[in-house]
């Protein structure tokens, strides 16, 4: 059996915009769209180049077990020894915020002040523990601003938390975030493809606090990077390196944590100070910003999983 790119996922829209680059570059993949199914630990996996885009809101799209199916199969494909770009360390990262600030601060890389919770009455002691007003809400485990949500003091939290419309992380971990807000009403998402720095991406969120290009999509898909907003919703511009510095942390923290290819997102305050505060190892590309610049995000992966591919023994 000849080898293969193998594309560990469970959202065939998200997953389309790369096998279409695959398959323009004639490369030979297979798709492993995984929101059930089972892995035989006692049988050896294919031959081939392995990459996980596993998704921390998939449980949204009704795949509520696909991370915990995808970790069982990463877990077989390493055991066994096979190339796996995403892997183990990646999923990690992309189901826990709370192990992205950790790690973040580790590296010397500053985040947001977050205090984590579990259970209504414990999210409003963190909010009094984090002690800073403004704040925001956001579910640990995430995805299209799931959770996101800003508040001017503690009683508003409360009545928030007592709405039957209230809604916790899947994980059952709620965030308490110190809010950054941004002079100039926008942030960077810098891109990373085999470790490596590819692009920036300037988001503008003037049309309110909720446009928080953190995930795939916002605002009901609206703004959705790999979607096709009309012309006048246009909040995506491919921008030069805005701080080098910070860019060189980024790549050194990939390569340390095992991260091939990630969406890593930075805010600057009213001081000029960057808090990192998400990391997105399920990345996705807005398809018009790509164009305008002349740069294709995903023709670049697709290259990347082709020497890859042609590397092997």
């Amino acid at each position: 059996m000849s080898k293969k790119i193998y594309i560990i996922h469970e959202n065939d829209e998200w997953t389309a915009h790369l096998t279409k680059r695959l398959s323009e570059l004639n490369l030979p993949y297979e798709s492993w769209h995984l929101d059930k199914g089972f892995v035989n630990l006692s049988e050896e996996p294919p031959k081939g180049v392995f990459f996980s885009r596993m998704s921390a809101s998939s449980h949204t799209r009704g795949h509520r077990y696909a991370p915990e199916l995808a970790s069982a199969v990463i877990d077989w494909l390493e055991f066994y020894g096979r190339t796996v770009f995403n892997g183990s360390s990646a999923l990690r990262f992309e189901i826990s915020k709370v192990k992205q600030y950790l790690a973040l601060e580790k590296y010397g890389i500053k985040t947001p002040k977050t205090v984590a919770a579990v259970g209504k009455e414990q999210i409003l002691q963190a909010a009094e523990a984090l002690n800073s007003v403004p704040f925001i809400t956001k579910h640990n485990r995430a995805g299209k601003g799931l959770g996101v949500s800003l508040f001017k003091s503690l009683s508003e939290l409360e009545l928030h938390l007592n709405n039957p419309s209230f809604e916790d992380s899947v994980d059952g971990i709620m965030l308490l975030q110190q809010y950054i807000k941004s002079p100039q009403s926008f942030i960077i998402r810098t891109e990373f493809i085999g470790k490596k720095y590819l692009y920036s991406v300037k988001v503008d969120t003037s049309d309110g606090f909720e446009l928080c290009p953190a995930d795939a999509c916002q605002i009901k898909d609206l703004f959705c990077p790999v979607g096709e907003a009309p012309a006048e919703k246009m909040k995506f511009q491919i921008v030069e390196n805005p701080h080098k510095e910070l860019i060189s942390k980024y790549e050194q923290f990939l390569i340390t944590n095992d991260i091939d290819v990630a969406g890593i997102e930075f805010i600057t305050d009213e001081t000029g100070a960057t808090y990192t505060y998400d990391i997105n190892t399920n990345t996705n590309y807005n398809p018009q910003a790509e164009e305008k610049a002349q740069i294709y995000a995903m023709l670049e992966l697709a290259k990347f999983l082709r020497v890859k591919l042609e590397s092997l023994n």
